[in-house]
């Protein structure tokens, strides 16, 4: 009983902090999408492309650059 009530207040105070914003994880993933997308414009050449680079250059992906290590 006490683990119940312990995690209906957890989940109460998640939802507090996120407040009226309810697509929170959705303009998270929205922003990652846009992100990649500008990285695969240019080819993931900058900086803060870089995490993206143990993912493309497989048959999986089909994203194939020269990422010059």
């Amino acid at each position: 009983m006490i683990l119940v009530a312990a995690s209906l207040t957890a989940i109460a105070l998640v939802a507090l902090a996120i407040g009226s914003n309810v697509l929170f994880g959705d303009h998270i993933q929205r922003e990652n999408t846009a992100h990649f997308e500008e990285c695969k414009a240019i080819d993931f050449k900058s900086k803060d492309c870089e995490k993206y680079w143990d993912r493309i250059n497989n048959a999986v992906s089909g994203i194939y650059v020269d990422l010059g290590k």
